[in-house]
């Protein structure tokens, strides 16, 4: 007789999220040096939750060669792709190493490719050129907009024309930008708390706020935004012990998020709570 699950015996609070594989909803983890046991560990126990994995900055380039093969070997094992942080192509672009950059990239396995020119000068046309030649050789791409510095602060028409421009080039989601502190970059205030004004700008003016990805590393962030949006929310740079709490926040298994349910939708739920008693 096959075992019930606990969401057969509790319902989700929070009801419509999409199931994998999905274009909405993506959780991406960020992964700043995981190792192979740590990694596998992660994947056995939230891979149902975690739809990509970023292996954060350049961290790539300082693997042991065959243990980084290794590790992108296991993690898309479980369906799920992983790609190096868009710091590494912007340090290969400024070297004048691209193609080699490419090609190690298709030797190590990675299937995806993040571009990105947060620290970098990059014209639109270079942008583009790039995500189409990554296109080219068989990579799906992901870009990234807004600049990691407060100094470099893209202003808001600039930022959604990119995130046109990149779409439009064949990107299959925009990142926005939040940085691994969630502070001080694009939609987040230096207290990490959201620039509603900034946020609602680039809401209204991108076509297919579907195909955006919200950088959200803390709770606060994940739970704005899924409490803002619904739970098919894409977010991005999630811890890796972050990944089974910020799936409770969208199913409606953490407190903030229970209590939204039951404002929202009381009819859901039997008044008043009565424990069921066993015969």
């Amino acid at each position: 007789m096959r075992e019930r699950g606990w969401s057969e015996v509790c319902p989700y609070p929070v009801q419509g999220r999409r199931p994998k594989p999905r274009d909405e909803g993506l959780t991406m983890v960020i992964d700043k040096g995981l190792g192979l046991r740590a990694t596998r560990d992660l994947l056995e126990m939230a891979a149902d939750q975690i739809d990509v994995i970023k292996l954060a900055f350049g961290t790539p380039a300082l693997y042991p060669a065959e243990r980084l093969r290794e590790k992108v070997r296991l993690i898309q094992s479980y369906g799920i792709p992983a790609y190096p942080g868009g710091t590494l192509l912007e340090v290969a672009v400024v070297q004048g190493r691209f193609q080699d950059f490419l090609d190690e990239a298709e030797r190590i396995g990675f299937r995806k490719i993040e571009v990105s020119d947060g620290t970098i000068p990059m014209t639109p046309d270079v942008r583009a050129e790039i995500i189409r030649l990554c296109r080219e050789r068989g990579f799906e791409v992901v870009s990234e907009v807004g600049k990691k510095h407060p100094a470099d602060r893209v202003p808001s028409t600039n930022l959604v024309e990119q995130v046109a421009a990149d779409l439009e080039a064949g990107a299959s989601h925009v990142i926005i930008e939040g940085r691994e502190s969630g502070k001080g970059v694009v939609i987040y205030h230096e207290d990490g708390s959201i620039d509603d004004d900034e946020l609602e700008y680039i809401i209204r003016h991108v076509p297919d706020a579907s195909r955006l990805i919200w950088e959200a590393p803390l709770k606060a962030q994940q739970q704005d935004l899924i409490l803002r949006f619904g739970p098919n929310v894409n977010l991005g740079n999630v811890h890796p012990e972050d990944v089974l709490a910020c799936e409770a926040l969208r199913v409606g298994l953490r407190g903030d998020t229970l209590r939204a349910a039951l404002l929202r939708h009381p009819e859901r739920f039997p008044f008043p709570y009565v424990l069921e008693r066993e015969g």
